[in-house]
């Protein structure tokens, strides 16, 4: 196989919103790494308000007895903080650099549904913006303030009874639903378009974890909108799901909101991981060491995070198997993760390192997140987590995980591929002080919290007594907020100087390996002209070292059997969406097994509703799936017969509504 040419450079700047294409090519596109760019604009817009609301939190928590904030103000800035950072920040962030970067990762022109993925965009902005429309939603409204995770019963009506709390549910709804979208593109993008030659086991790491992740976010997402469902019709429609006075359950919320939510950590962190694995190599100057442990273990990690949800449930009372099982599923899932840390330090061992402030992020997050890590494993012996569960222990535990962990990521992120998307350098001076003021106020802020917790200081809470020690750990932990703060300005301002007069970056200024650095820095609307062959994990290795390349060597190589993905892309796409919908139809109907074998009374489906009625409807909805079925077949072969089921299932539906309207009705 003969070497294949670059991409020339190009004979125009990328397009800018003051541009002759102007701010409706920005609305408009469905180019992925404009929306990519669009993502993580919004993202840090969210930041911004996310990150004022923290500094609100922490001027409150700096003295006892402190009135700078009262309780329901309090309450309300906790959850907004809470649900803009993890639903509106961290999520589409890493999702917004997934859509700039894997097609040009694997070689392929874009995403495999454009449309869809500029939806998913929309959703998330449209969603997010409805979420904090509830601070100026009308006489009933007010922010929702019963935590980020929502608790039953004091999510339900008679207990929130403003309407903040829907305007929440409905926000989280749209931005899930966009989310799900998000990934169900990324699976058949990389399972679909990939360049001739990049088999599955070539994949950059990076592209490897966002396809596992893909996967858990259509199966955990769809469990969390499920119990969104639940939660609005409990709240508009008098359900009661999760009221246990009506016969309801607040425990199935927090089992249905867990088994969303820590998958849902992993969420967040395996793309974290698939840069940090991106990014170390490049400035150890070797290959990743144990690129397929790597992939194994972040299979691994897909799997056992659907098992430990639990363990954030240990003091609710649940039976001594299950606290067992959890704990110990909890355990377990630590060994493939800490395999990755250890094939982060062996890359680096012995490697020329060299600690630009991208490496220096991304260094930093390995020792962060192996903290995070640590305490996480200590939430898992029962009788710790008696201890400290809702104490300020766990508010460090988590920020280590999804700051020190995640955002530090993210950071070397920006500062790595920053290069690519803008064809200019970020400022190293003012990348390092960003990291250090950053790195600074972090541990002052949350590694004395660790003690604050053991302490007995309780979460959750708008102020304290003023026992000893307290305050003055609570006024650092305050000071290291606004040094934060601080560190975020430094980003910032380089961003904007490095935009405007940044030095040129040349179309590989890192010397790396994978298949983005190939095109021009920043890429051409169709991304690539030619490519490299692939024969290897790192082609451009290959072609700048044609008298040692990766393709020689076993590990380097990677295999030529690829995973045989025979089905047509829509057809794939649709799977996956059913796999989401799936699960988000069988825990509908698990909570009305659950419920249903209840003992509290309440109405039941044999009291509430008409037999023959319910099954005429569940015909006509069954008999639809079968008349759109033979359509497309008919259309497929272009037969005429094919309006005639159309027109059926037209009609099917229409009596399905029909009939379920009569039956709500009834109700």
């Amino acid at each position: 196989m003969t070497q294949a040419e670059f991409v020339p450079e190009m004979d125009a700047p990328f397009p800018r919103v003051t541009s002759d294409e102007g701010l409706i090519s920005w609305l408009a596109t469905t180019d992925h790494k404009k929306i990519g760019i669009l993502y993580l604009l919004v993202t840090l817009f969210f930041f911004a308000i996310g990150g004022l609301e923290a500094l609100l939190l922490r001027v409150q928590l700096a003295n006892p007895e402190n009135s700078f904030l009262s309780p329901q103000a309090y309450n309300q800035i906790f959850t907004m903080h809470g649900t803009t950072m993890i639903f509106l920040v961290v999520m589409p962030m890493l999702i917004g650099f997934g859509n700039y970067l894997i097609p040009l990762m694997i070689g392929a022109r874009d995403m495999a549904f454009p449309r869809l993925n500029a939806l998913g965009l929309w959703m998330l902005v449209f969603g997010g913006l409805l979420i904090y429309f509830s601070f100026i939603g009308g006489p009933a409204a007010g922010a929702p303030a019963a935590g980020w995770f929502s608790y039953a019963p004091l999510s339900e009506k008679p207990y929130s009874f403003n309407a903040g709390l829907d305007y929440w549910a409905l926000g989280l709804l749209i931005t899930g639903i966009g989310t799900v979208s998000a990934a169900i593109n990324f699976i058949v993008t990389i399972l679909k378009l990939r360049a001739p030659g990049l088999t599955i086991t070539r994949l950059p790491l990076f592209v490897w974890m966002m396809l596992v992740n893909s996967f858990l976010i259509v199966i955990a997402l769809s469990l969390f909108n499920a119990a969104l469902v639940m939660l609005v019709v409990d709240r508009l429609l008098g359900a009661h799901f999760f009221q246990p006075d009506g016969g309801g359950s607040a425990l199935l919320w927090q089992h249905y909101f867990w088994a969303f939510g820590h998958p849902e950590v992993y969420i967040m962190a395996l793309p974290a991981f698939g840069m940090i694995s991106e990014i170390i190599p490049v400035f150890s100057r070797k290959p990743i060491f144990g690129y397929s442990v790597i992939a194994l273990s972040t299979l691994a990690i897909g799997f056992l995070s659907l098992s430990v949800w639990a363990h954030h449930m240990f003091v609710v009372g649940l039976a001594e198997p299950a606290n067992i099982a959890f704990g110990a599923a909890s355990m377990l899932i630590a060994i493939p993760t800490g395999i990755k840390v250890f094939n982060w330090m062996a890359t680096m061992w012995g490697g020329a390192i060299r600690f630009t402030t991208a490496m220096l992020f991304a260094t930093a997050f390995i020792v962060l997140f192996t903290i995070g890590g640590i305490t996480g494993v200590m939430f898992a012996a029962v009788p710790i987590d008696y201890q400290v569960t809702d104490t300020y222990f766990v508010v460090a535990h988590f920020h280590y995980v999804l700051f020190g962990g995640t955002f530090f990521a993210v950071m070397a992120g920006f500062y790595y591929w920053f290069p690519k998307v803008t064809g200019r350098m970020l400022s190293e001076k003012l990348g390092k002080w960003h990291f250090w003021l950053l790195f600074i106020g972090f541990n002052m802020t949350f590694f004395i919290q660790h003690i604050l917790g053991l302490q007995g200081m309780p979460r959750r809470v708008y102020t304290y007594p003023d026992y000893p020690d307290w305050t003055w750990m609570n006024q650092l932990s305050t000071v290291g907020a606004f040094v934060m703060g601080v560190a975020m300005l430094f980003f910032l301002w380089n961003l904007w100087v490095s935009l405007r007069r940044g030095a040129a970056a040349g179309d590989n200024p890192w010397e790396a390996w994978t298949l983005e650095w190939a095109t021009t820095s920043p890429p051409p609307v169709q991304n690539f002209d030619r490519l490299p062959p692939v024969r290897s994990r790192r082609p451009l290795w290959d072609v700048a070292h044609p008298e040692d390349p990766d393709w020689k060597h076993p590990e380097g190589r990677g295999s030529d059997i690829d995973i045989p993905i025979k089905t047509e892309k829509n057809k794939l796409g649709v799977s996956v969406f059913l796999l989401g919908e799936a699960n988000f139809f069988l825990l509908l109907i698990l909570a009305y097994l659950i419920l249903h074998n209840a003992s509290a009374g309440g109405p039941t489906a044999t009291t509430a509703l008409d037999p023959l009625r319910a099954g005429l409807n569940t015909l006509f909805l069954l008999a639809s799936s079968f008349t759109i079925w033979r359509a497309e077949k008919a259309q497929a072969v272009q037969s005429a017969s094919g309006r005639i089921w159309l027109a059926a299932t037209i009609l099917l539906g229409a009596l399905f509504l029909i009939g379920q309207g009569l039956e709500y009705r009834t109700l």
